[in-house]
């Protein structure tokens, strides 16, 4: 296992994408177990997604009391990134800005060249001018795209994206690597594998289901429900983020007496890929538990199986034994355990039925 080469205490950390869902619950996290860090956090509070979950988020890492600053903006943003490196000199940046989802970038690719490309080079020149001692940054498990081998691990080739957002991920890891290589900025890239839990996205298929749902309207299930995911609670992708924030890949030299770039990535999923007709059921079981919907609800009339849809793959399933031995740590939360936290929450956020 690696040793931490990076103390987080008395430390200022800068949080991209602070409101987002995973970025809220990371900070919360790092202020509920350092108690001398100080974080500052930007994001442009979009509205891909209903704007009163991120200002749920902020109100929540607020009521902590830490040392937290908020910037609203664009990592995109060019003048504003910079004005917050200038002030705040962060030694550790985890960018998790982005421009999320598969299906959105088929409609509406303008918007992940601006955030997934133009930003993250603006970070990444950043973090090269201001002599920062770690970047984390979030890419994907869409990187691996069509690939037939599972479980999917982080030496196979992942040359074929079957979407924009996909293929932005990809580049987020090259565009690390050569920065990694030419100014020997220590990066580590990670690979999250469809996040879920309380007060998450909208967008992504548990919420989704459950609005439509509560709205008595049909679900549709793609692929004629078989596909399969690696469901990973958020807790266990922050406890993932926090602990590879404390340890910066080395800066070391190759046989040839030239410098390695120090670069890393790993994935951060569950292991456990689960059906997603038998995912289905887990969730309208918590939905009743939590009393979301109603005891005598008719799910098979709100149910729909229909064909794949473009960008989407059949499985995705983590080999996260890198992440293991380098930092002895595997997600591990049941499915079951993480939908009822979502239940419940979505039942003291928008009401029981």
């Amino acid at each position: 296992m690696l040793n931490d080469n990076i103390s987080l205490e008395n430390t200022t950390v800068l949080v991209t994408g602070c409101a987002g869902f995973i970025g809220a619950n990371l900070v919360m996290r790092l202020f509920a177990s350092h108690s001398n860090i100080r974080i500052v956090g930007v994001d442009n509070m979009s509205d891909y997604y209903d704007v009163r979950l991120k200002e749920l988020r902020l109100r929540q890492i607020e009521a902590m009391k830490g040392a937290w600053t908020f910037v609203r903006g664009s990592i995109a943003d060019r003048s504003l990134l910079d004005g917050v490196f200038e002030q705040y000199s962060p030694a550790v940046v985890v960018n998790l800005a982005a421009q999320a989802g598969v299906r959105y970038s088929i409609t509406n690719p303008d918007s992940y060249i601006e955030s997934n490309l133009i930003g993250f080079y603006n970070i990444l020149e950043a973090c090269r001018h201001h002599g920062v001692e770690h970047l984390v940054y979030a890419s994907s498990s869409s990187v691996y795209g069509s690939n037939k081998k599972v479980p999917y691990s982080t030496d196979d080739n992942v040359d074929n994206p079957v979407s924009l957002y996909a293929a932005t991920k990809k580049s987020n890891e090259l565009m690390a690597h050569a920065y990694s290589k030419l100014y020997d900025i220590p990066s580590t890239g990670l690979r999250f594998f469809t996040v879920y839990g309380p007060a998450g996205r909208p967008d992504m298929a548990y919420f989704g289901f459950t609005n439509k749902l509560r709205e008595g309207k049909t679900i549709e299930i793609f692929n004629y429900g078989n596909c399969k995911r690696d469901f990973t609670y958020v807790d266990d992708i922050v406890e993932g983020i926090c602990r590879v924030m404390r340890h910066a890949p080395e800066r070391r030299k190759g046989d040839d007496g030239l410098p390695l770039p120090p670069y890393k990535v790993y994935n951060i999923g569950n292991s456990n890929p689960e059906n997603l007709l038998d995912f289905v059921t887990i969730l309208q079981e918590e939905l009743l538990r939590a009393g979301v919907l109603p005891a005598d609800y008719d799910f098979e009339s709100h149910k729909r199986l229909v064909p794949m849809q473009a960008g989407d793959v059949p499985i995705t399933y983590a080999d996260t034994e890198p992440l293991e031995r380098d930092f002895g740590f595997r997600p591990s939360t049941p499915l079951r355990v993480g939908l009822r936290h979502f239940a419940e929450w979505y039942a003291d956020f928008y009401g029981k039925a």
